[in-house]
């Protein structure tokens, strides 16, 4: 008997973690993690997580975010690559290029970089640079 689980969810879905580097807090080194990370703090490094990376108001990414969904409301510098999502809020600046699938922006943020998407996004991904 499980005391621990919430009635209806299913016994194979693996439970997804949230890991937030709080206000206050600056990390510097990749981190990565299968579920979401919130970044409130400051990250030099690069961010990788499987399902969601939220940079909070007041937030900072100084590297690159690899994720499925993307959003930002706080600063970042480095390129983003979401397979599915990536919202730009208000509040928001990111200095780098996107490749996504979907893109919102709200009016407000900003962009300085290139965007990616479509068979622009896919062409973009890393190919053999066997030329030398």
């Amino acid at each position: 008997m499980a005391i621990f689980t919430e009635k209806g969810r299913g016994a194979l879905e693996p439970e997804v973690g949230l890991s937030i580097i709080g206000m206050g807090m600056r990390v510097v080194g990749d981190i990565m993690a299968d579920g979401v990370v919130k970044v409130e703090g400051v990250v030099v490094g690069t961010v990788r997580a499987g399902r969601q990376v939220l940079v909070a108001k007041g937030g900072e990414v100084e590297g690159d975010i690899i994720t499925r969904e993307a959003i930002v409301g706080g600063e970042v510098r480095g390129s983003i690559q979401a397979h599915e999502r990536v919202e730009i809020q208000t509040t928001s600046v990111v200095h780098g290029d996107i490749t996504t699938t979907r893109l919102l922006v709200q009016e407000g943020g900003e962009l300085n970089g290139v965007l990616r998407m479509g068979e622009a996004a896919q062409a973009a991904q890393p190919v053999s640079e066997a030329k030398g």
